[in-house]
């Protein structure tokens, strides 16, 4: 077997997962290996050795057992009483990789603060940048004035991805892949940084457009209100796959299944006054069919 050069430096692993382990396993992602089932089975290269584990040992690891090394190896977000997640703990992933994935899929956040001691939550178009989430409205709206005052927010973003049909009400539940994030917000100021933030919230939206649209004119920039919401700390929780019943309940001659929810986007319209010689761009025509 061609041996390929070390992996880099392992500096971050759950106590849980042993280090020959993940050298093996990091050795068999550079060779392209799928790990596809349970029992497959390769000879450990020396270089991968480990003082617990002499060179030449066959290991036995999967697929489950791969995303437990990316995921043990991966930045995470750190964990907190605001942010663990208790209900179905095992659907929970703190890595930024997994948090980023949702929140670049959706297009709707909803925005949670306090006001006059009351709970309030507002839709908000937004993007992503690093760990900081732009957010867009009105620089007069409530939302902006607000969000401008207080010290924590909270932002969740879901998309649904089906209705899970179980044999009974219990059981019955949602697929879906859903991102709560925690942090301070701040009030974007100066004409330059607030377009910045602004190309960030359209290229999530539309990604392409902002280029070969015309510069937003000096009013429409100060009428634009942009909060920075910095991921302080976040957590993802996704379920998926068939209802999970009692034992008992399989033997119940009802239907049982999952109906599929697909978010997708259509095709373009025509606005009524289009010039006559006006057509879609590439990046417009990109944006069709896609789903979320």
């Amino acid at each position: 077997m061609a041996v390929t050069p070390a992996p880099p430096e392992i500096t971050h692993l759950s106590p849980c997962v042993p280090l020959w382990y993940a050298r093996m396993l990091l050795h068999l992602v550079g060779q392209g290996e799928k790990l596809a089932t349970c029992g497959y089975r390769r000879p450990i290269p020396d270089e991968m050795s480990d003082p617990l584990r002499p060179a030449g040992v066959i290991g036995v690891f999967c697929e489950r057992f791969r995303f437990r090394i990316e995921y043990a190896m991966s930045e995470k977000f750190p964990l907190s009483k605001t942010n663990k997640v208790r209900q179905l703990a095992t659907k929970a992933r703190y890595d930024e990789e997994t948090v980023h994935r949702i929140l670049d899929a959706g297009l709707v956040a909803h925005v949670a603060f306090i006001q006059d001691s009351a709970p309030v939550v507002v839709p908000m178009i937004y993007g992503r940048e690093g760990n900081t989430i732009y957010l867009h409205g009105a620089r007069k709206a409530r939302v902006i004035r607000l969000l401008e005052q207080t010290e924590r927010a909270c932002l969740n973003v879901t998309l649904l991805d089906g209705i899970v049909l179980a044999r009974s009400a219990f059981n019955s539940s949602m697929n879906y892949r859903s991102v709560t994030v925690f942090g301070e917000p701040r009030l974007i100021d100066g004409a330059e940084k607030k377009l910045a933030a602004m190309r960030v919230i359209s290229e999530n939206t539309m990604p392409g457009r902002w280029d070969e649209l015309r510069d937003s004119h000096d009013k429409e920039v100060k009428m634009t209100g942009v909060i920075a919401l910095k991921i302080e700390t976040a957590s993802a929780k996704i379920s998926s796959g068939k209802p999970d019943d009692e034992p008992e309940d399989y033997d119940i001659p009802v239907w049982a299944g999952v109906l599929p929810i697909t978010t997708s986007i259509g095709t373009l319209e025509d606005d009524d006054r289009l010039l006559p010689d006006a057509t879609p761009s590439a990046a417009a025509k990109s944006l069709e069919n896609k789903t979320l």
